[in-house]
């Protein structure tokens, strides 16, 4: 239990520092790369960060492993074993951040045996710190946080990202589904797309959206998060049901299985590579 408590408190502290970077350079010029298309975008910002998280936790944790977004980039393996690994995405919200929208975030997970133990989001441009322990709440700025327990779509606020695929297939697929979820017996009250996936999901845990539903993020992008709405008393789940498996690169999360079951009934399956192939 103590040493879960030192995860935890390492894992702020490394957060905070994290985000000092990112605040730093909000507002500055920017070098921008792309990775996989020219919407899928990498700044010197993205790997400075990360570079910083793996330096530090690596530092007070020779032992455990590591999964970061831009490493996995570079060719390093995104395998999840039962060794603590930390999951981290280092500037959740890229396109957002190199357009100047506050909406960006650190995001680390800490996984033991293949279960999340330790989660945090750090929204540094709006100073919002959200915070879980496996059976110990989710929190905002040290603030108990809950879902909404909304149970019916058309009362729901729904949260979905077009994402950076530029497969006309794919997004097809995608606009599809959020025609289903706005338009099917009971359509949705909206949908709103805010850039990052982390953010998405701590909005769900805050009641602030109902549900989240995107295809094609990635396990650094979910990892935190999926613990966060769990504790905050959500359910998270794939998008076609059953249990998440954060490798397949999609995820449902709800205030209720209720609200995420009338979601999977009015979209369609969408299949990306796996992140650990």
């Amino acid at each position: 239990m103590e040493q879960l408590s030192d995860y935890l408190e390492t894992c702020i502290d490394v957060a905070r520092k994290a985000g000092k970077i990112i605040k730093d350079a909000f507002v500055s010029d920017k070098t921008i790369m792309t990775k996989s298309c020219s919407a899928d975008l990498v700044t010197q910002t993205d790997q400075d960060v990360e570079k910083l998280i793996i330096s530090t936790l690596r530092a007070k944790y020779p032992t455990h492993c590591f999964i970061g977004e831009e490493s996995s980039v570079d060719g390093e393996p995104c395998k999840l074993t039962d060794n603590p690994t930390w999951i981290i995405d280092p500037l959740d919200g890229t396109t957002n951040f190199v357009h100047r929208i506050p909406f960006v975030a650190v995001s680390i997970a800490l996984k033991i045996n293949k279960k999340t133990e330790i989660a945090v989001i750090y929204n540094c441009i709006l100073d919002e710190m959200f915070t879980a322990r496996l059976g110990h709440g989710a929190y905002c700025n040290e603030k108990s946080i809950t879902v909404s327990n909304q149970t019916d779509l058309d009362r729901a606020l729904v949260i979905s990202e077009y994402g950076s695929c530029r497969d006309q297939e794919i997004i097809d697929a995608v606009i599809s589904n959020m025609h289903g979820i706005i338009s099917k017996p009971k359509p949705a009250h909206g949908i709103r797309c805010l850039g990052s996936a982390a953010l998405n999901m701590c909005q769900v845990a805050r009641g602030g959206g109902d549900a989240f539903i995107e295809t094609g993020i990635h396990c650094w992008d979910i990892a935190a998060g999926d613990l966060i709405v769990r504790e905050a008393g959500g359910t998270v789940m794939d998008t076609r049901g059953g249990e998440l498996d954060i490798m397949r690169r999609r995820v449902l999360c709800a205030s209720t299985a209720s609200l995420a079951n009338q979601i999977i009934e009015c979209t369609e399956e969408i299949n990306m590579p796996r992140d650990d192939e």
